[in-house]
């Protein structure tokens, strides 16, 4: 016997069906709500690291582009520098420079000649490489012998992080590396505009040091220029080269196929690895010399080979089929097609691939480590072959030296890093939006 659903209960059943299908809705809603949520957080937390890390680089490393200087009137005596008046080589390479400078600051502060214990305290005011300035403003102008001319000199590590708050004057004197006659001394020159703070243009041009007024980027820069401009020489042709035989006009068969697993499981193998295969290749094999430009630039070649070919093959795939078709229906040769239509078309994201691969390899360090790329280099390298550093290697040498004033040049040198890969990437998002074209 059947009962007839009373219009009563439909009504009903329809009430509960909307209202189970806006509770469904609701959760979907819910769950859809929740899920932008934790794509939020996670942009916020990634965006609160990343701010953290450049605020503490660039809170560590701003102080680095400016360094303390005293403005003294050296007397260049000529019986100090050119006792024979002949002015041999010699002679002006060995002169006694620091003791210029040193009579010049007793002037100033008024120290006794006789008096060793102030006169060694008020030498500790001066940069251990005073002498390697003076020489080289004798040895560009010589006829400045004899005559008392006005010089800014750098001021020792201890001054510089004295005047830049990293050595507290309230620290008891016998923690602190200066003492209260060297801190009144400071205060003397400081007061009468004597010593002062300068843009630190060293940074940039001075080599390796010991002394962190002294020590500076310029072999490390050049260092990877050299590297850059040999990756850029033989990674870039040899890497689109070699895409555009695998993507245009290699057979499909089983030796393609495993060329590229093995290109595409090259990009993933660990940086050092390369490292250790330059080392047993370029140095020990072929008898390049360690710590050469050169030999860093393969190296970085070969690990920039992979990320190449990568971009370039998916740059030339992305070129829509119909353009291939076209040029051949006309007449075009395969030689034709790829280079005159293909090639242009997939510029754009060839040269992105391009220049993003050349910024990683320009914050390489441990390739350049295996391959002796830590020497001690205070004069530029004239040629790849010879010795030099790179600006990752610079950093991580100096991020472990002791003395105080190294911890800004490490912090510095890490943003002139970043400044140099952000250049890179802005050239790679002009350059494609250059060749971009429409089809």
């Amino acid at each position: 016997m059947t009962i007839a659903a009373t219009p009563s209960d439909i009504q009903e059943a329809r009430i509960r069906r909307a209202d189970h299908a806006a509770a469904l809705a609701k959760k979907r809603h819910a769950a859809e709500w929740r899920f932008k949520m934790y794509g939020v957080i996670a942009i916020a937390i990634s965006l609160a690291f990343l701010v953290i890390l450049f605020t503490t680089i660039v809170r560590n490393g701003y102080s680095a582009f400016m360094q303390s200087a005293i403005r003294l009137d050296v007397n260049f005596d000529a019986s100090e520098i050119d006792p024979s008046g002949q002015r041999n080589s010699q002679d002006l390479w060995n002169a006694n420079y620091p003791k210029l400078a040193s009579n010049a600051l007793y002037s100033v502060l008024g120290v006794n000649p006789d008096d060793r214990l102030a006169r060694r305290k008020a030498n500790e005011l001066l940069s251990r490489g005073i002498d390697t300035q003076l020489r080289k403003i004798v040895l560009a102008d010589p006829s400045i012998i004899g005559q008392t001319r006005q010089v800014w000199v750098l001021a020792h590590g201890n001054v510089d992080a004295f005047l830049k708050g990293a050595i507290s004057r309230d620290t008891p004197e016998e923690n602190r590396q200066l003492n209260n006659q060297q801190v009144a001394w400071i205060d003397k020159l400081t007061a009468d505009g004597l010593l002062a703070k300068t843009f630190n243009s060293g940074l940039f041009t001075f080599g390796a040091s010991s002394q962190p007024e002294t020590a500076g980027l310029g072999v490390a820069i050049i260092g990877s220029f050299f590297m850059m401009f040999t990756v850029l020489a033989l990674a870039v042709p040899l890497g689109v080269a070699a895409a555009l035989y695998l993507q245009e006009f290699a057979p499909k068969n089983r030796f393609t196929d495993l060329i590229e697993v093995n290109i595409n499981n090259l990009a993933a193998v660990p940086s050092i690895v390369f490292g250790l295969l330059g080392l047993a290749v370029f140095i020990n094999f072929l008898g390049l010399p360690r710590s050469a430009s050169l030999v860093g630039g393969l190296v970085l070649t070969l690990m920039t080979l992979p990320t190449i070919i990568i971009a370039t093959r998916a740059a030339i795939n992305a070129v829509p089929p119909s353009i291939r078709e076209a040029a051949l229906g006309v007449g075009a040769s395969k030689m034709q097609t790829v280079f005159h239509h293909v090639l242009p078309l997939a510029m754009p994201g060839i040269l992105t691939g391009t220049i993003i691969g050349l910024a990683k390899a320009l914050g390489e360090t441990a390739p350049l480590l295996m391959i002796g790329m830590v020497a001690f280099v205070v004069d530029y390298p004239r040629t790849p072959l010879e010795s030099a550093t790179a600006l990752p290697v610079q950093i991580y040498m100096w991020a472990t030296e002791a003395e105080r004033g190294f911890v800004e040049r490490t912090a510095g040198a890490t943003i002139v890093l970043l400044a140099f890969m952000l250049i890179m990437n802005a050239v790679a998002i002009v350059l494609r939006q250059r060749f971009a074209r429409k089809w």
